[in-house]
């Protein structure tokens, strides 16, 4: 028999190996195998095993890794969908698809001593009053870990020993799975009564759950680049013009409930019912609301009952011997539902009967580096393939998802109103060019937030202050000669951060000392000025005005330890901070009934960004930072601090108004030929010399032409310089391709990709629907 083999090295092959007998029964499709390459041995997967090769004096594999397959077929079959579909080699789709830690060569479980009670024959023989408290302890326990033995009873391993040797007990080693949840104390909950809103979706969802399964799209396995033999919905997750099948069309749900409206009830009461028929469920959250608070519903929910299931958790946060334990828990077929970040929609859940993709707008769920994908729509696709059915859900959905449901590809369930009867909360947009006025300087808080802050302290409810911008000032300037500190190595400024007195770049990493003087050699002014401002200032004019409030800044350089994140959100739960001062990460996700009041300090940071998404991005952002107000009795209040108070994202997000800010944004895109109106590939140049890569852009774009002359509605915008001109010593160029369809351009582009020949030290890379566009 032959195993065809792709490796983890990029060479867009796939090779034949022999597969000897002593390893035949191990050996399939999916299995981690070692083969030899050269002088080398390399890692890589079975995509396909066959009874004859084309090719001769075959070598044989080595070794095959982990007791069972660990890439089950349906998700080699993904893997290949987003090689083929993102332009990047099958192997790093591959490679992409399986967690570090399960990937590696050795097995990754963690084996502990424990201590377990033996059956007596006859009497306890009389014991020193050492070996006697141990085996008081472990009698009444009867088995437990060596090491929490010893430290209980304050004893040593030899006493332990003792007992073994008298037969007492027995000492074994046994796998000890490491839980990051493990020391929590969860306490089940029961489901919650739902409004008639909730209802009406839950039962729609449900309704498709029942449906009898269709046969899923066909996907020819023997070719690793065979993208014209794949089915047209498959190939294009969000393409607004293709015809879907009618049983597909009912497959993919858009939730639109607003902020507290109980979409996290739905999703628990879809997830029940996929258990109740024997299947399994993905809840993709992006890394950012992957709270405790969240992970902990889904757990409390599943802990007991005739439904009791283990919930695997995976995000970046685990060590690598958690996220070794908690895939294998997914593997084994023990945790039949998955709570994680973009990568989670790749766990190994089989059968799948529902994927819920929460906060579907979050621009986190697309992939930076090869492949890059984005989860939200690797989901649909995952759907597709394996008759699933897939909720997202937003109270601010992404363009191209409520387009889709306009034009019939995806079934819009909509909850407008708050559970309970809970008013939204009141939005004041306050225009800071008339507090400027006042005064000679930029206020940081307007006269109107400064007193809305002081009753809520004295009322003892709670804060949420936004900034979306870390550090103490965003610029170190001299008013004389106007020199900027500037990154060496990229074309931005540096950051004053105080607390550790450094001038950071938040591209590249690079820091630099603090200057007492200007560093221009003509001045050295002594007066130099910090610009901007970011979450250290506000934290520091917090203090100063609110000297008695007790306040807590949670942003990245705030959260140093494994457990802050965990251990701020708990003592502002229970009422031990009064002021919560943070970025994005403290917009989403979270539950506070205390709330009462959010501040949003500077609304419009983003909106003048070059990108075609910044009025969306800050509609999106300002609903979803209000969002936290009101939750519990008192209704809620939010100050929007802006120098555009009236641009249409601000004055739409103060009246909670979607449906008013979709109407006049898709008309703008439509002008424009954008997204959702059109797909786009993003092609980046980069290298160390600006003339080469500016040459070898100028080169691409004719070869594109030619390449692509046949394609309908193709607009090619570019060469230019990216607005992030220069990151980590880098030039970069762009060309921005624009289409109706992006099937046929990534299939081009791929072969382009390989056939071009770029100057020296000039590398491409492409990203097909990219969501930032620096």
């Amino acid at each position: 028999m032959i195993a065809r083999v792709t490796l983890e090295i990029a060479l867009r092959k796939e090779f034949d190996y022999l597969i000897p007998s002593e390893l035949a029964e191990q050996v399939d499709v999916g299995s981690r195998v070692q083969v030899p390459f050269g002088p080398r041995k390399v890692l890589g997967c079975v995509t396909a095993v066959a009874e004859e090769s084309d090719r001769t004096n075959l070598r044989s594999i080595l070794k095959v890794i982990g007791a069972q397959t660990l890439v089950t077929p349906k998700i080699l079959k993904l893997a290949r969908w987003i090689g083929e579909y993102y332009c990047c080699p099958p192997e790093i789709a591959l490679k992409s698809v399986l967690p570090e830690a399960v990937r590696k060569e050795q097995a990754g479980w963690r084996e502990r001593l424990y201590v377990r009670v033996l059956p007596l024959t006859g009497e306890v023989p009389k014991l020193p009053k050492r070996q006697h408290e141990v085996w008081n302890i472990i009698s009444e326990r009867r088995e437990m870990p060596l090491q929490e033995l010893v430290a209980l009873a304050e004893t040593t391993g030899a006493t332990v020993r003792h007992l073994e040797d008298k037969g007492l007990i027995a000492i074994t080693t046994e796998i000890s799975e490491r839980d990051p949840y493990a020391r929590e104390q969860i306490l089940p909950t029961q489901p919650l009564v739902l409004d008639p809103q909730q209802t009406r979706a839950l039962a729609k969802i449900i309704t498709v759950m029942d449906r009898p399964a269709s046969k899923p799209p066909t996907l020819n396995s023997e070719s690793a680049i065979s993208s014209a033999k794949l089915e047209l919905p498959l190939l294009e997750p969000q393409l607004p013009d293709i015809k879907v099948p009618a049983p597909e069309l009912k497959s993919v749900f858009l939730l639109h409930g607003v902020t507290g409206s109980g979409k996290t009830e739905i999703y628990l009461q879809a997830i029940a019912h996929a258990l109740e028929q024997g299947k399994g469920a993905i809840v993709l959250v992006p890394e950012i609301s992957l709270t405790p608070q969240t992970v902990e519903r889904f757990k409390a929910r599943f802990s007991s009952g005739p439904l009791q299931t283990l919930v695997a958790v995976l995000h970046s946060h685990l060590s690598a011997g958690e996220r070794h334990d908690e895939w294998h828990k997914i593997r084994q077929g023990r945790a039949r539902i998955v709570i994680g970040a973009r990568s989670a929609i790749f766990a190994p859940v089989d059968p799948l009967g529902l994927i819920i993709v929460d906060e579907e707008h979050e621009h986190t769920y697309k992939q930076e580096e090869s492949p890059r994908y984005h989860a939200r729509d690797v989901a649909i696709v995952r759907g597709q393939m394996e008759g699933a059915v897939v909720v997202l859900g937003s109270a601010t959905p992404s363009m191209e998802s409520f387009y889709n449901c306009g034009r019939g590809k995806y079934t819009l369930l909509e909850m407008l109103e708050r559970v309970d009867n809970k008013k939204m909360p009141i939005v004041r947009v306050i225009d800071m060019r008339q507090a400027m006025r006042r005064g000679k300087t930029i206020p940081i808080f307007s006269p109107q937030l400064k007193e809305a802050i002081t009753q809520r302290l004295e009322r003892k409810e709670q804060t949420i202050l936004f900034l979306n911008r870390r550090g103490f000032s965003t610029s170190l300037q001299c008013p004389l000669c106007g020199f900027v500190a500037e990154c060496p190595n990229c074309s931005v400024s540096l950051t004053y951060h105080r607390k550790a007195q450094t001038l950071c770049c938040h591209v590249c990493g690079h820091t630099a000392p603090v200057p007492s003087l200007c560093p221009n050699e003509k001045c050295k002014n002594p007066q130099i000025r910090y610009a901007g401002l970011g979450t250290e200032r506000v934290e520091d004019a917090l203090v100063k005005l609110f000297p008695e409030a007790r306040i807590k800044r949670m942003d990245s350089d705030a959260l140093k330890r494994k457990d802050d994140f965990r251990r701020i959100l708990g003592d502002f739960r229970v009422g031990k901070i009064d002021i919560l001062l943070g970025t994005q990460m403290i917009a989403k996700g979270l539950h506070f009934p205390n709330v009462t009041l959010v501040g949003i300090i500077y609304a419009d940071l983003a909106l003048h960004m070059p990108d075609f998404r910044a009025a969306e991005r800050t509609f999106q952002l300002l609903t979803q930072v209000s969002g936290r107000a009101g939750r519990g009795d008192v209704e809620g209040e939010v100050f929007v601090q802006a120098f555009t108070p009236f641009h249409p994202a601000i004055q739409y997000a103060r009246r909670h108004d979607f449906g008013g800010f979709y109407e006049q944004e898709i008309e703008f895109r439509e002008q424009l030929k954008y997204p959702p109106l059109s797909r786009v590939a993003m092609l980046t140049l980069k290298g160390r010399n600006e003339e080469k890569v500016k040459l070898s852009a100028d080169h691409l774009r004719r070869e594109l032409e030619k390449g692509l002359a046949g394609l309908k509605d193709l607009i090619i915008a570019g060469p230019a310089p990216a607005p992030l001109a220069r990151a980590e010593s880098l030039y970069r160029y762009q060309i921005m391709l624009r289409a109706r369809q992006m099937t046929a351009v990534s299939q081009c582009l791929s072969i382009l990709t390989q056939a071009i020949s770029l100057a020296e030290d000039v590398t491409l890379s492409v990203d097909i629907d990219p969501v930032d566009l620096s």
